[in-house]
């Protein structure tokens, strides 16, 4: 049994290691929580240009330790150094969490960022709960609402991992004040291992193109250039225009493309001169060049994998569209927590989880 809150055998975390940057952060409190490991983290998100926590980053250690009453040092804006002990297993409950509470003026902080550092310690802790986070839900730099909702949600569902989610507000940058509900009900048994190394055809794509506080022709012309473009490349999809009221302007297109067993998502954001057509554009090429690649996860759900990945029972393996410097971090911080052996090869991926080390794992 873990000695919780107990900070004699602590885990010193690099946060200059590899991709540098928030990932490092989201994947080790995770598993800190989890495994009921204290960690301490040195050089937080060395590999950024503003290094150190955040209002998103200070957002999800406070929901964190929330959740598994830990005792914390160094959570403050800019602090480059953080010590995290869980105080107890993961609790299930009902959460609010406001990125916009971590920095004076407000923050357009992604909420879905927020919820990847707290999503798997709730889905192993004692019950179903309820999270409300605030802050931005579809800004750069981060998996927009729509991904979570329509690729890593359901990737997570074929593991085990039941999880709801609904989009109550949008957030767009620089405001934010955004907003997502999401249910997660607590896990039955052991997390499923995972095999997708081929990849089935496309068999249809959907989407929107949102513009919030804009006028109507800019989302229809996304539309229309996004519907165009994946005709004229024979792909099956329907891309639908949506006007949204925001606490700021915003656009962007987000598409999800369903292949047999899994799902892959592409988006692109709007910007001050940058032409709607522009906009859908770079999303369907990204798409394609999914398409095209023959592997069976994106390169954005294919970091995001690791980590359930880990904790399954069993050994899993997929194949990537790239391997990016997000996916072989997470696969290191695994690796510090004694958990999975990570192995790459080419663009396939395979996890072969090791020993439990905490109570709550199943």
């Amino acid at each position: 049994m873990t000695d919780f809150g107990r900070l004699g055998d602590v885990l010193t975390i690099d946060g200059s290691h590899g991709e540098g940057g928030g990932q490092i952060l989201r994947t080790a409190l995770a598993l800190a929580a989890i495994t009921g490991r204290a960690i301490r983290f040195e050089k937080v998100r060395a590999g950024r240009k503003n290094p150190g926590l955040a209002a998103q980053h200070l957002t999800g250690v406070r929901a964190i330790a929330a959740i598994c009453d830990a005792h914390v040092s160094g959570d403050e804006l800019g602090s480059q150094s953080l010590t995290f002990a869980p105080g107890g297993p993961p609790q299930a409950g009902d959460y609010v969490f406001d990125v916009a509470e971590a920095r004076e003026g407000g923050s357009a902080g992604a909420t879905t960022l927020v919820l990847h550092s707290i999503l798997l310690p709730l889905a192993v802790s004692d019950g179903d709960s309820t999270v409300t986070i605030r802050g931005g839900t579809h800004v750069a730099w981060s998996p927009p609402f729509d991904y979570a909702r329509d690729v890593w949600l359901p990737a997570l569902s074929q593991m085990g991992v039941s999880a709801t989610s609904e989009l109550e507000q949008w957030g767009w940058y620089p405001v934010g004040q955004g907003e997502i509900r999401v249910t997660v009900n607590r896990l039955s048994g052991d997390l499923t291992p995972l095999t997708r190394v081929e990849r089935g055809p496309l068999s249809r794509v959907w989407g929107r193109a949102v513009a919030a506080n804009l006028p109507s022709h800019i989302p229809q012309r996304m539309a229309t250039r996004a519907n165009s473009l994946l005709k004229g490349a024979g792909v099956e999809g329907r891309v639908e225009p949506l006007r949204v009221r925001a606490a700021c302007p915003g656009a962007g297109i987000f598409l999800t493309a369903e292949y047999e067993g899994i799902r892959a998502g592409f988006s692109a954001l709007g910007a001050k001169g940058k032409p709607s057509e522009v906009v859908a554009e770079e999303a369907v090429a990204a798409l394609l060049a999914h398409r095209d690649s023959g592997a069976a996860l994106d390169q954005y759900l294919a970091d995001q994998m690791v980590l359930p990945l880990a904790l399954a029972a069993g050994a899993s393996s997929f194949t990537a569209e790239r391997i990016s410097r997000h996916l072989t971090t997470s696969a290191w911080v695994v690796e510090q927590f004694d958990l999975a052996r990570i192995s790459i090869e080419g663009r396939r991926v395979s996890c072969l989880p090791g020993r439990s080390s905490g109570p709550c794992l199943n």
